[in-house]
């Protein structure tokens, strides 16, 4: 879909590189600009203590894109950077403004020298503001300033991590819309613009309705327990063999007489503790206690039998590895095969994009580069002498 797209991503870590690798997926031609030492997500495992070649945290955000190593600490790696975003489509970084005022590669200075260009600036706290220069990272940005974090830990206990990069590929997906949106504007306008994204703002409307309950009434619910649900059956019940099943009530009564006969209790029909929202509501701790009590008489497969029968929207609590022989996942396209860094023509199984696109090429476009592979190519690609690249290696501007 994004074939002819031209992309550099000046960015390291995972929420704007996430972005990049979702616009390599659909067609775009990514080039990575690292600085001299490489992108810090390259030694994830050697900072945990394990050294792979290849390495599937790195790999996920940065499959099919080339690699450059610029020094854009030089000027001359500066003035390197923005020749390259001359016939570029998108500029795509995730360094502080500050930085790239002083280096000369603000949306200002790079849409004077390319006017079509698509400059996105993915932050921790947006462009604007006192925190504008605040370093980011989902845990702080997205997890705890925005109130995700806090709203999700139950009543009365302690605050917890998110899971690795959740904020940011919850981020990286807003991003590359936002991009596209910008490139349609561009083809239609032959003007770019600047598109500001930020964890902080992706963490807000991930959380929109509960922000929205807040902004509305000044007050939201806090996360409690199972036994303390307003709807006590949109819940999790476990089954006699220990599997947790995620039930989901829908509007109004209808699914009340079918879950008395799913666990078995038709008696319960008809009883006035039960038998409205607001009643449930009121005895919701008592229900509980019933409907978990019918659900340990069953197996996880006796109990997904009868809440199909009588039409529960209901789904298994999973662990990844479960996930991962799901034959769903296999049918949404949720996992592609990645080309191992190793060159041998082998590939392993890899977390896909967010969006399918049936009958097309949507999936990696090839391994995650080396560091630097790709630069003297690059290079060459900008039209320059090869004794002027010669120097460049030779003065440590590119690596």
């Amino acid at each position: 879909m994004l074939e002819g797209i031209k992309v550099i991503e000046y960015a390291t870590y995972m929420a704007a590189p996430g972005a990049g690798s979702i616009l390599s997926d659909w067609g775009a031609d990514v080039v990575k600009v690292e600085p001299p030492g490489g992108d810090p997500i390259r030694i994830f495992f050697r900072t945990i203590g394990t050294d792979i070649q290849d390495n599937p945290v790195f790999d996920f955000d940065n499959r099919g894109k080339k690699s450059i190593a610029i020094d854009t600490s030089k000027p001359e790696g500066q003035k390197l950077l923005r020749k390259m975003v001359e016939e570029a489509d998108v500029f795509l970084t995730n360094v502080r403004p500050g930085g790239l005022e002083r280096s000369g590669l603000s949306y200002e200075e790079l849409s004077k020298i390319n006017p079509k260009l698509v400059y996105c600036s993915l932050t921790g706290y947006g462009l604007e503001g006192p925190d504008a220069d605040r370093p980011g990272f989902d845990v702080a940005s997205f997890w705890s300033r925005t109130g995700v974090g806090a709203l999700t830990v139950p009543k009365g206990q302690e605050p917890f991590p998110l899971r690795t990069a959740f904020g940011d590929h919850t981020t990286s997906m807003a991003t590359a819309a936002g991009i596209c949106a910008a490139l349609v504007e561009a083809t239609r306008t032959g003007k770019g613009r600047l598109v500001e994204s930020s964890l902080f703002r992706a963490g807000l409307y991930a959380l929109g309705s509960d922000f929205a309950i807040q902004l509305f009434f000044n007050r939201v619910a806090s996360t409690k327990s199972r036994h303390e649900q307003n709807v006590p059956m949109t819940n999790f019940f476990k089954t006699k063999d220990g599997s947790w099943i995620c039930i989901v009530q829908r509007q109004g009564d209808v699914d009340w007489v079918p879950m008395c006969k799913v666990i078995g209790r038709e008696d319960l029909m008809e009883d006035a503790r039960f038998t409205s929202s607001k009643s449930r509501r009121q005895n919701g701790a008592e229900l509980v206690d019933i409907i978990d009590q019918g659900f340990a008489n069953y197996t996880k497969a006796e109990i997904s039998a009868r809440l199909d029968e009588h039409s529960i929207a209901w789904a298994p609590v999973q662990t990844l590895a479960e996930v991962a022989e799901d034959p769903q996942t296999e049918a949404a396209g949720a996992i592609v095969q990645v080309p191992s860094s190793k060159g041998d023509g082998t590939t392993y199984p890899s977390p896909a994009s967010p969006v399918r696109f049936p009958g097309a090429d949507d999936g990696p476009k090839g391994p995650s580069p080396k560091l630097g592979e790709h630069t003297r190519a690059v290079l060459e690609s900008l039209g320059l002498p090869s004794g002027d690249i010669d120097t460049l290696y030779a003065d440590g501007v590119v690596k």
